[in-house]
């Protein structure tokens, strides 16, 4: 099982529609938001390229903004971890 790890940009939240968008993949098995991330559990990745697109809402102005992390790793290796980040576009 992988896991894909999203931590929202500052004042922003997941928005139900993309939610809905996400569990219709047949990929993803399940997701889950704690103390605002976002988890989205899939069953296994192949070498194939998969694209998830999350929508965000911002809900609380938040001045100089920084960027936000998105980790991918395996439920049963989590030492083998992937961290990204990124930012609003244009900031």
């Amino acid at each position: 099982m992988v896991i894909i790890e999203v931590s929202p940009l500052s004042g922003f939240i997941m928005t139900s529609r993309s939610r809905m968008l996400l569990e219709n993949r047949t990929i993803v098995k399940k997701i889950e938001v704690k103390a605002n991330v976002v988890y989205i559990y899939l069953e296994k990745l192949n070498d194939e390229s998969q694209t998830f697109i999350l929508q965000l809402e911002q809900v609380i102005q938040v001045k100089n903004l920084k960027p936000a992390s998105i980790k991918i790793y395996d439920y049963y290796q989590p030492g083998r971890l992937q961290i990204s980040s990124y930012s609003l576009a244009g900031s």
